[in-house]
């Protein structure tokens, strides 16, 4: 852990009479403002430079056992997947993103076969680096789940998080402002637990199954 430098405040590493030295080896004041990931990193050395920045800081922040596996497609479009050790390091490691420039996307729960025969779900927050996309998961309970908050890191995380608490059976630790974002008080706590299930969900099926539902109903009533 002793490389861990430039993350928080409490890792960066002093150089006498040079300033601060990053995860990237780039340098600093402590007075500047952050550089930007691409700055960070040497000009052409950015494809292994942002991958080397990611793993760095997500190791540091989130445990050394965190592994990110980066693909690149024949566009040459970056992309990185990591799947946190444990809800608590979603916190550390979504701040250490930010650190290095990282916007947040958008976040998506979702509840794979392998998951809900463990008894968990799975949400996915995705970033933007610099053009590249990371990926963090979280692995959690099926039933009283339970994550922090990245509204006071990334503002745009409100009304995603807002919507993660209405529709599903998850709670967000820490959010400013927890209330309902679009459905009536007089419904039922996360619907979607209950008239949807997230594999039909997201399996862009759920027109058809409610559709279904629709004309079963009509069976029924005539």
């Amino acid at each position: 852990m002793s490389d861990c430098i430039n993350l928080t405040g409490e890792k960066e590493r002093l150089v006498e009479g040079e300033g601060i030295v990053d995860a990237c080896g780039g340098r600093s004041t402590p007075s500047a403002d952050p550089l930007s990931l691409r700055e960070r990193v040497p000009e052409g050395r950015v494809r292994d430079g942002v991958e080397g920045c990611v793993a760095a800081a997500l190791a540091c922040a989130a445990g050394e056992e965190t592994e990110v596996t980066w693909r690149r497609d024949s566009k040459g479009v970056l992309t990185g997947w990591c799947r946190l050790p444990s809800g608590e390091a979603l916190l550390p490691a979504a701040r250490a993103v930010a650190e290095l420039g990282g916007r947040l996307a958008m976040v998506t729960p979702y509840l794979p076969e392998r998951a809900q025969e463990k008894g968990e779900r799975e949400i996915a927050y995705h970033f933007d680096l610099d053009g590249a996309t990371l990926t963090l998961t979280v692995i959690l309970p099926l039933e009283w789940a339970r994550v922090p908050s990245l509204t006071p890191i990334f503002r745009n995380c409100d009304w995603q998080e807002r919507e993660l608490m209405e529709l599903y059976d998850v709670q967000v630790v820490g959010h400013p402002d927890p209330r309902r974002l679009f459905l009536d008080h007089s419904l039922p706590h996360a619907p979607f637990e209950r008239l949807v299930p997230y594999s039909t969900f997201t399996n862009a099926a759920t027109s058809k199954v409610l559709w279904d539902k629709v004309l079963a109903g009509e069976r029924e009533d005539a």
